[in-house]
């Protein structure tokens, strides 16, 4: 088994394919480089999903986030590199992935993309009482 940074994401069939469930996966010490200054930037992700046919393999999602420890990368390219790179391997009903990164000069940024297959219809909010 591997445990070096990896661009390759695995995936495993979806255990109940004719459900709509949503997977929550937080990602609390994700970092990256300014591509200005070259100084580590700090984020915890959030990666929401309905899935279709595929999950994400959470340790080949953990050497995929790794991958981007030595890189210079903008917040807002970042967070839709791996929305990309994610919703490529998966293809999910629905895709979102929030960025919540650490200050850095004073400002905060969280960046969100979604994706959502044309195709696919939200279930109907339940509200319980």
């Amino acid at each position: 088994m591997t445990t070096k940074p990896s661009k390759d994401l695995e995936t495993f069939p979806n255990p109940q394919p004719g459900r709509d469930f949503t997977i929550r996966i937080t990602i609390p010490e994700f970092t990256c480089l300014c591509p200005k200054t070259g100084q580590p930037d700090f984020a915890n992700i959030i990666i929401e999903y309905v899935p279709a046919d595929l999950c994400v393999e959470l340790k080949g999602l953990k050497l995929y986030m790794w991958s981007f420890r030595e890189r210079g990368a903008f917040h807002e390219a970042v967070t839709n590199e791996m929305l990309d790179d994610i919703v490529n391997a998966i293809a999910p009903n629905f895709m979102r992935i929030r960025a919540e990164f650490n200050v850095r000069g004073g400002i905060y940024t969280t960046v969100i993309a979604e994706h959502k297959k044309p195709s696919w219809k939200a279930p109907d909010l339940v509200n319980l009482p």
